[in-house]
């Protein structure tokens, strides 16, 4: 029987935003009024807020602002922040079941999604995520990037592939004012691309970028955005598509108006956006990308298209595939690889058919890397929906100690030097000072061994005298 005399006990694999909102979620319920929650935060990271933190880009302040709102739920005194904690590592399923009446995964997705052409294992074929790794800091990716190609490629025509390809475009110095660290503004400085390439294999009104991050891509004096009018091209399908989303017209009249302006005066690096395109090949020497190999689609009146058998060879030196992210396969937790989600209805986990008691899941993992960062809200909701439900019909956990000190003195045992709230305080504000000193907002600490011995200081082992 559940213990209703003592507030219900939730943990949370997982510190991005998805996580962050199935937390605000369940202190907005009845049950927080009533009965009350406690609910721990698990990051692997020392920092929190996941993708905000390590998957947008430096020049998106606009998007980062939603951490201010992150912030709030945060400092609600019943949540609390235990980050350096690598779930399956530091601590287990089994562990996480004798203290918690519920579990959540809400670990994101952070790896690249396979593309399956001859030539993706080249030297310089790269996956889009480690790009972004390398350029928002994170500590478990190389301090170097190789930027030493004039023509670059980028396949994909989502909004992680026109990060990419705007940071390629920009210049080193345009993305000093951002929080970037010192590693990859000299990265970035050095680069030698002058022309980025993004490639799709469908039209304009099947691109699944954002307004605001398309037309960001001409915000830069030193960019000049290309589109071929012969890319400008719909069908019925198309057009039913414009008719039936603002956002997808909106976009589609942007691109037109790109492909049919005059060339950009004083521009330095061109940026071309390539439709009806779809890669075949990275073509190779002795190792190493010299090409990409596309063949030319046409729309076949549903929105979809055909091949063509037109084959264009395109003379570039590195390729990034930006097709998706993929989630971690989690330890001791049912995963779909195919889809790449955990196995789940509305939330609840399942296993072969069966019902995992307590462990749910909610954000990228539960439903696959697609939509906004505020798409999770409705996961969120959903899954914490399906918790309380399973609490009013006494089917969540059976915790042996469920005691919000008997997690604390667990981590300790393990001398597991975990990061806490007031540790993220303490790292922001040494971000902050260090940014200062440069005239900037913010420097991002990359080191792992930095970020805790700013956070937690009194946890890092100091070298004798």
């Amino acid at each position: 029987m559940s213990d209703n005399s003592r507030p219900l006990r939730v943990a949370i694999v997982g510190a991005g935003p998805a996580g962050i909102y199935a937390a605000d979620a369940l202190m907005k319920s009845d049950t927080a009024k009533e009965r009350g929650v406690s609910i721990d935060l698990y990051e692997r990271m020392p920092a929190p807020f996941g993708l905000i933190r390590y998957g947008v880009a430096p020049d998106h302040p606009r998007i980062k602002g939603i951490i201010t709102a992150l912030h709030k739920v945060l400092d609600k005194p019943q949540v609390r922040l235990l980050g350096n904690v690598d779930y399956g590592t530091d601590i287990t399923l089994a562990e996480l079941k004798q203290h918690y009446d519920a579990i959540i995964f809400s670990t994101g997705a952070t790896d690249d999604r396979a593309l399956d052409i001859p030539g993706i294992d080249l030297d310089g074929s790269y996956g889009a995520a480690q790009f972004v790794a390398w350029y928002d800091g994170h500590p478990d990716f190389p301090r170097t990037w190789p930027l030493e190609q004039e023509k670059v490629a980028v396949i994909g025509v989502g909004n992680v592939a026109l990060d990419v390809a705007r940071v390629l475009a920009k210049t080193g110095d345009e993305l000093l004012p951002t929080e970037i660290p010192a590693n990859v503004y000299e990265g970035l400085k050095a680069n030698k691309a002058v022309e980025v390439h993004v490639f799709g294999r469908r039209g304009p009104a099947q691109a699944k970028f954002t307004p605001l991050e398309l037309k960001e891509l001409d915000h830069s004096p030193n960019i000049e955005v290309i589109v071929n009018p012969e890319d400008i091209d719909y069908d019925e399908g198309s057009a039913v598509a414009r008719r039936g989303s603002k956002i997808t017209d909106q976009v589609a009249t942007i691109i037109e108006n790109y492909a049919i302006r005059e060339p950009k005066q004083g521009a330095i690096h061109k940026l071309f956006l390539h439709f009806f395109e779809s890669p075949v090949e990275i073509l190779g020497e002795d190792g190493k990308v010299v090409g990409l190999r596309t063949e030319r689609t046409q729309l076949d009146g549903t929105g979809n298209v055909k091949p063509t058998g037109k084959i264009t060879d395109w003379e570039v030196g590195a390729v990034y595939r930006a097709v998706g992210y993929l989630s971690d396969n989690l330890p001791e937790i049912p995963f779909d690889s195919q889809a790449g989600v955990i196995p789940n209805e509305a939330g609840r986990v399942f296993d072969e058919g069966e019902q995992l008691t307590g462990v749910y899941t909610t954000g990228w993992v539960k439903r696959g890397p697609v939509g906004l960062i505020g798409h999770t809200k409705g996961d969120a909701n959903e899954t914490v929906d399906c918790i309380l439900k399973d609490m009013e019909a006494e089917k969540l956990l059976e915790p042996a100690a469920p005691g919000e000190d008997a997690i604390i003195e667990l981590l300790e045992s393990k001398s597991i030097p975990f990061t806490t709230w007031d540790g993220w305080y303490r790292l922001d504000e040494h971000e902050r000072a260090l940014g200062a000193a440069e005239g900037r907002e913010r420097v991002k600490v990359v080191e792992r061994e930095d970020m805790l011995a700013a956070s937690e200081p009194h946890k890092v082992a100091r070298p004798s005298a």
